[in-house]
């Protein structure tokens, strides 16, 4: 097809002004005179229709140079079509790749989709593990407290004994063994409680509580105290009772222990999931970051192929460069 508004009397003008400067009308000489322009099936065959006319006429033949480098034109131009349909051939292999990495493309993102729902799962879990771990910080601040307010009760025992009748000296001895074990127990603890106790700031009010408890328990020993002094000649009955009540004590402070040992039991238990859980959160954060970056050089492996596949379609359809006859 022609363009630019090429058409024969174009051609026969431009024909025309290459014959009276004496050049010979060739497809390239007469493509040139126009501008570069016009398609040079077009221009062969306006020329061929006018050097048909100039035959009838009795024109001069073609010389035989022309003849081929007007057969060697339309060898180019049937090369050039046979190369944009190599061109279309490839257009649409490539095509076709681009819809396979479009679908590669949406499995691995249906992939992440999937190890994210898995991640959030397994958050999901660790709070809950954290939550426990959570309650059972507090079931033993709890216990801590308890052996405290035992501690404390135990030393106010042993400061009333020491003022009595050494016939109560044998229970002074078993009370200061009992004091000495729970203050053995209670610096082994400390340093823990020391670890945790910014982390523990909530429970302040707790303790206070505690506390307020543990006064109105003193005041009620002390009641019992000045009970004590008044009633002084039933003294020794009163210190059977005591020894009674310290070793019901002592019971009940060997349970709270065994009860913090099923508690610290049960915390290490809830560490050791919590550290499997996030070895396996990690895990799912490699593998999303992996196919992340699968994804990105997917995306840059089909540009460069389809930078080289066009680089390929335009070196096939481009001719190569024609010697002037």
């Amino acid at each position: 097809m022609a363009r630019g508004g090429i058409n024969k009397a174009v051609v026969q003008k431009a024909r025309t002004a290459l014959l009276a400067r004496g050049e010979h009308p060739s497809i390239d000489a007469i493509r040139v005179e126009l501008g570069n322009t016009g398609s040079k099936t077009t221009i062969h065959r306006y020329l061929k229709e006018l050097e048909a006319a100039d035959s009838g006429r009795g024109a001069v033949p073609l010389a035989l140079s022309e003849q081929l480098t007007n057969l060697v034109n339309q060898l180019a131009d049937q090369l050039q079509e046979e190369a944009q349909a190599v061109v279309a051939g490839e257009r649409e292999l490539l095509e076709r790749e681009r819809i396979d990495y479009q679908q590669r493309i949406r499995q691995a993102e249906s992939r992440i989709q999937q190890l994210e729902g898995q991640t959030a799962l397994d958050a999901e879990r660790f709070q809950a593990t954290d939550h426990e771990l959570q309650q059972l910080r507090e079931l033993r601040q709890q216990a801590e407290v308890e052996n405290a307010r035992l501690q404390q009760a135990n030393r106010d025992l042993e400061d009333r004994l020491k003022d009595r009748d050494a016939q109560i000296h044998s229970l002074e001895e078993k009370h200061r063994h009992a004091r000495n074990t729970l203050e053995h127990y209670r610096q082994a603890s400390k340093e823990q409680r020391e670890q945790e106790q910014r982390r523990h700031e909530s429970q302040a009010q707790q303790l206070q509580l505690e506390i307020r408890q543990l006064q109105q328990t003193l005041i009620i020993k002390q009641d019992e105290l000045t009970q004590l002094n008044r009633d002084n000649a039933r003294l020794l009955t009163e210190a059977r009772q005591l020894h009674r009540d310290q070793q019901a004590q002592q019971r009940l402070l060997d349970q709270k222990a065994q009860a913090l040992e099923a508690l610290q039991s049960q915390f290490s238990a809830s560490e050791a999931v919590k550290l499997v859980l996030e070895q396996r959160n990690q895990n799912l954060q490699s593998e999303l970051d992996s196919l992340s970056q699968a994804k990105v050089r997917q995306g840059t492996s089909r540009q460069s192929h389809r930078a080289q596949r066009a680089t390929a379609a335009v070196d096939k359809a481009t001719p190569p460069a024609k010697k002037q006859t």
